[in-house]
């Protein structure tokens, strides 16, 4: 079964890649190189021994994806990741976000579509539900509209997926992650955020290795029992690990829909104090921070309800919070050394 993985030198792709080939498939990668490195193939191949194909290439260029499938008429699924994901650059350049994480899915899925039989797994986010009224968060949650250009194209994506399901042979599972964080236990491959990170995790660990002089914590006045935010952290190689399970869902026709969705997290929120807390404890060391001003757009919490998946994709996370930060500090060690 060849399997295309769209944005798969990126820090989920990769680790979806290694998971795909230790389960047998063969992986073709489509990537810009914008926000990842080629060098992250040799990763995958000192781990899995395979090197799987490669292809640089632009999804928002209509023709050269046309041409790509006419080159391999034989790939039997996709599973999509390549997107823009930063929220702050998502409300200062709009129109970048808009073209990169919508045209590319049009144009994959006007690809798709001319197939006898297609499946997709596309990337999706818990950012869809806002601030939900309730915790733990299940698929049922209504989606509140989005609070970043960023938030509002992983929305229409799932909008588009399910209206073109409908009148076409593709089967579609949309995972909606919550917080991905650590590396690989090799640490061969990891997170490999371009300039100051994003995401907490990457900031922490730049901080610990001394590369950021202090962490700043966005609020501590957030009704939460120590004042600061709460996400649902998993590991990364628990996430890879659904991707493939969602896949051969499709692939053995067990899916009872066109579209599923799926929320991908552990079912326990953690505060960012408590991830300091976590992260001090793994390294040995104290990490310095302060507190700074609320962050806009924000929320309280969020952490996910998993019971669907793990009954119904027979998957559920397997890492802790500390496991993951250990193999997240590891990772950094290792790319400063």
């Amino acid at each position: 079964m060849k399997i295309l993985v769209t944005g798969g030198l990126g820090f989920i792709g990769s680790h979806t890649v290694v998971e795909l080939q230790n389960q047998g498939f063969d992986v073709i990668i489509i990537d810009d190189l914008s926000n990842s490195s080629l060098e992250v193939l040799d990763g995958i191949f000192r781990i899995t021994g395979k090197t799987p194909a490669f292809e640089k290439l632009d999804l928002r260029e209509k023709k050269a994806v046309q041409d790509f499938f006419k080159r391999h008429p034989d790939v039997s699924g996709v599973i999509h990741f390549a997107a823009s994901k930063a929220v702050g650059e998502s409300v200062e350049n709009p129109l970048l976000y808009y073209e990169n994480n919508i045209c590319t899915l049009v144009y994959l899925l006007q690809e798709l579509q001319k197939k006898p039989k297609a499946n997709l797994i596309f990337s999706s986010s818990c950012t869809v539900y806002g601030q939900a009224e309730k915790m733990p968060i299940t698929e049922e949650a209504p989606v509140q509209q989005a609070m970043s250009p960023y938030g509002n194209t992983k929305q229409i994506g799932e909008e588009i997926i399910s209206d073109v399901v409908n009148v076409t042979n593709i089967n579609a599972i949309l995972l909606r992650y919550f917080n991905p964080i650590g590396a690989h236990p090799s640490a061969e491959i990891g997170e490999l955020p371009i300039g100051i990170p994003q995401n907490l995790v990457p900031f922490i660990t730049q901080t610990g290795i001394g590369l950021r002089k202090e962490l700043s914590v966005f609020g501590d006045d957030y009704p939460t029992a120590d004042g600061t935010c709460i996400r649902d952290y998993i590991h990364v190689v628990d996430l890879a690990k659904a991707h493939v399970v969602a896949l051969q869902r499709l692939m053995e026709k067990r899916n009872t829909a066109k579209v599923e969705t799926f929320n991908v997290g552990t079912g326990t929120g953690s505060s960012v104090l408590e991830v300091i807390q976590a992260f001090e404890k793994v390294s040995g060391q104290k990490l310095p921070y302060k507190i700074v001003s609320r962050r806009s757009g924000d929320i309280t919490e969020a952490y996910a309800n998993t019971d669907k998946a793990n009954a119904v994709l027979g998957w559920k996370s397997q890492s802790t919070l500390e496991e993951a930060l250990a193999s997240a500090w590891k990772w950094e060690q290792k790319i400063r050394n």
